[in-house]
């Protein structure tokens, strides 16, 4: 006959237990397919680091790996999707980092607390966004850009409100006085289309993006935004080479691998380990030569420390633009 006794030993052994079964679980991690949700369309940097890198984690586990994009609300709907999803290291997110940092800001609600709802597993830094300008603007660095500015109308193209190219402008404005107007799309095929067309004097946007013009002359690069030189224009000095280092000239960011917050730590290291190694894999490598990246993944505990430094640099920049939060 079961009497309470019986019940409350049996309950005791199971909590015993348990420990050892989720260390169980993680240690076998992973025993099925990974669900990796990308929350921007495909064909872009975010989606194409995801599936390359995901590539070296589905033959290194011997799992298949789903790239699930959902776009939509600035990589909002991805990501809510993701923050409410099972803990249990099969689900995860690959995003920009502005979706955790610069989406707090432009959204009254975003459907998720990036900060209490998720882990950075890996940040995967996104690289050089040169800014070129018409070819008919007489500059060749971002002093005589500065300067032409000053006495002539200048439109210079952003691909979102609240991005790096927003940030820049306005700080180029806010530094020197100048009066250029900021023309934000959503997106940057739209911004290239009007460069093209000769409404906009200057923008910045990956190299990927405004190849096109470049190859025909009709835009010039001026400068390589931040500290690291663009690999595949080598000869392009950098902000800070030629004399800008305001934060806001600076651009720095990354693409995140991110699980939900709750994910087992053994897991989130394991994953955090593969997808820094996916960067040394053929398709990763190849991959990232396509974008012009060289800086490698950071791994979970480096992109975490990161995450706090960009925030505390990013947030007051987005704050001061006084943008109304959507």
């Amino acid at each position: 006959m079961t009497t309470r006794r019986t019940l409350l030993r049996a309950a005791g052994g199971l909590v015993l237990a348990a420990p050892a079964i989720v260390r169980a679980q993680t240690t076998m991690w992973p025993t099925k397919p990974i669900t990796i949700v990308v929350n921007f369309p495909p064909g872009g940097l975010t989606d194409g680091i995801a599936r390359a890198f995901a590539q070296h984690v589905q033959q290194a586990t011997g799992q298949q790996v789903i790239i699930d994009n959902k776009p939509g609300a600035s990589g909002n709907i991805g990501a809510a999707l993701v923050a409410r999803a099972p803990a249990d290291g099969y689900t995860f997110l690959h995003s920009v980092s502005g979706t955790l940092v610069v989406n707090r800001v432009m959204f009254k609600s975003m459907g998720f607390d990036p900060d209490k709802d998720f882990t950075i597993v890996s940040g995967t830094p996104s690289g050089v966004l040169p800014i070129v300008v018409l070819k008919s603007v007489p500059a060749t660095n971002l002093k005589e850009f500065v300067e032409y500015a000053r006495t002539n109308k200048v439109n210079f193209g952003s691909w979102a409100i609240g991005s790096a190219a927003h940030i820049f402008a306005q700080a180029l404005n806010e530094k020197f006085g100048l009066k250029i107007e900021v023309v934000n799309y959503k997106g940057e095929a739209p911004m290239w289309q009007d460069m093209g067309a000769g409404s906009l004097q200057a923008a910045m946007g990956s190299p990927q993006a405004m190849n096109a013009l470049l190859v025909k002359g009709d835009v010039r690069p001026i400068v390589a935004p931040g500290r690291v030189r663009y690999a595949r224009l080598p000869d392009l000095t950098t902000a800070a080479e030629q004399g800008f280092t305001d934060e806001a000239f600076l651009p720095r960011g990354w693409l995140a691998l991110s699980a939900p917050a709750a994910t087992p730590k053994p897991i989130v290291q394991k994953m955090s380990d593969l997808w820094v190694g996916a960067a040394e894999s053929e398709p990763g490598r190849k991959m990232m030569e396509s974008f012009g990246l060289t800086e490698k993944p950071l791994n979970h505990q480096e992109v975490t420390a990161d995450f706090e430094r960009l925030k505390a640099t990013v947030i007051p920049q987005i704050v001061a633009l006084g943008i109304t939060p959507e």
